[in-house]
């Protein structure tokens, strides 16, 4: 059998952050970020607060960081969805469909939208924000997914963050509301939207 490269402290550390990730995740989407308290983070996970800052220097370092693993997860899934497709059409058709249905995500993309609006009214964390989310799409390699789904065209940043707001807004009307729009409504208003936006960014057909 292959040695692990990792000592036993590396290997112990790697356990208490994937603990503290849990229980931040429980935590934050029961109590909301601003709420959540660090020591209820560290309680959940079954540590101290000093296990906790061994780990992170701050609750906003531990949100990035949950930030990044849940893009993370999300991205796979969108990747495999898309590998098992076998032509252009079924992967912008994939896509498409990945897009409009997403509702199912509504508690966290309230804590996203939760989180914005805390960043909003404290310059230093809405810098980092920002910082933040353009490393991770870097290093996540979002352009290169969206030229995958989209015949190799190259995204427009504007036309993503239209994409990604339209969502966003969408998911909170129907989270204080849900009589105001249906689940069936979302799903075709994003795919209109969808379609109006990547639509004009395909090559068309010749005449």
């Amino acid at each position: 059998m292959p040695r692990s490269t990792k000592n036993k402290h590396q290997e112990k550390s790697e356990a208490t952050r994937r603990k503290l990730f849990a229980a931040a995740l429980r935590v934050f989407l029961r109590d909301g970020f601003e709420a959540a308290r660090i020591e209820d983070i560290a309680a959940e996970a079954g540590f101290t607060r000093g296990a906790f800052y061994a780990h992170f220097p701050s609750k906003e370092d531990l949100f990035f960081a949950l930030v990044e693993q849940e893009m993370q997860k999300h991205l796979t899934r969108l990747r495999t969805e898309l590998e098992n497709c076998t032509d252009e059409a079924s992967r912008l058709l994939a896509f498409r469909n990945h897009y409009a249905t997403r509702s199912p995500l509504r508690a966290w993309s309230i804590l996203i939208l939760e989180f914005k609006l805390y960043a909003i009214r404290h310059p230093r964390i809405r810098a980092q924000l920002v910082r933040s989310y353009r490393s991770i799409r870097e290093k996540l390699k979002v352009e290169s997914l969206w030229q995958s789904a989209f015949c190799g065209v190259k995204g427009d940043s504007g036309e993503k963050e239209l994409l990604h707001a339209a969502l966003n807004g969408l998911v909170l009307q129907r989270a204080y509301d849900p009589s105001s729009i249906s689940a069936a409504q979302m799903a075709s208003l994003l795919g209109s939207l969808f379609d109006c936006i990547v639509g004009s960014k395909l090559p068309q057909p010749k005449p």
